[in-house]
């Protein structure tokens, strides 16, 4: 059953949660972008990380990308350009009146935030940029062994390990593959360095130490004129969300830098 609220972002209907700290309607905000193959719930609510930060205080703004989650699912690879993506999340603070708003995102979402804060810098105050490194500097062909997973007639025919690990993960959630493929296909072309490096907003990156796909997030964060980089020991992709470490990094960083 839908939850929360949507609004069309140029023809794509993107949904969202906007919940505030009781009592307190002029909280700070801080949006919230999910990572691959996952959604708001699964990703943010799921872990409480709703929880988290409405009692620390904030406003919580968590979206569904398209293709994910209750968002529509367009199957053109065209759709999931990643200035497109980043739009997106411009458009939803654009419905809700918000001038800026600070920035929390993983894996995709990290790399749509590090989009973001060049194309619409006048959004956004600081910005943590989760699940990612220094694999966002070069180009990959990870999307595509991704997709040729999804799109398998039987699973069980998947041998590519990375293909694999995303059709089982995309499997245990009510996921369009074929919007999945269209977005993997897409979403692993490099970032801008040059646009980069003209970035002044805070930025942190933080990434487990054993996560094998985004490598390590100290060059991505030397990248940034003022970045920083957290490693989670012990942690891989798909297990530093919900870590006690990364929590305290995020509320940490928001408590230094945040609106």
């Amino acid at each position: 059953m839908p939850t929360g609220e949507t609004f069309d972002s140029d023809g794509i209907r993107i949904a969202y949660d906007d919940l505030h700290p009781e009592g307190d309607g002029d909280a700070p905000p801080v949006v919230l972008v999910h990572g691959f193959a996952s959604s708001r719930g699964e990703n943010w609510r799921d872990r409480e990380w709703y929880e988290t930060l409405l009692e620390d205080g904030r406003r919580v703004i968590a979206m569904d990308c398209r293709g994910h989650g209750e968002s529509e699912k367009p199957h053109d690879p065209a759709a999931y350009e990643t200035d497109v993506m980043a739009a997106d999340v411009a458009r939803l603070l654009d419905h809700l009146g918000i001038e800026q708003a600070d920035f929390l995102g993983y894996s995709m979402g990290g790399r749509i935030g590090t989009e973001a804060l060049y194309r619409h810098p006048e959004r956004f105050n600081a910005a943590v940029l989760a699940g990612i490194g220094a694999a966002t500097r070069e180009p990959s062909d990870a999307g595509d062994r991704i997709a040729d997973g999804l799109l398998a007639d039987d699973p069980d025919d998947v041998t590519d390990p990375l293909g694999k690990r995303f059709r089982v993960f995309a499997e245990t959630a009510d996921n369009d593959l074929e919007a999945l493929a269209a977005c993997a296909r897409t979403r692993t072309a490099p970032a801008d360095w040059d646009d980069i490096s003209g970035v002044d907003h805070p930025v942190v990156i933080v990434a487990g130490l054993d996560d094998d796909i985004t490598c390590d997030p100290e060059p991505l964060a030397d990248g940034f004129s003022n970045g920083e980089a957290v490693v989670i020991d012990g942690k891989d992709h798909l297990t530093t969300v919900p870590d006690e470490r990364f929590t305290e990094a995020v509320l940490g960083f928001l408590e230094r830098e945040g609106l």
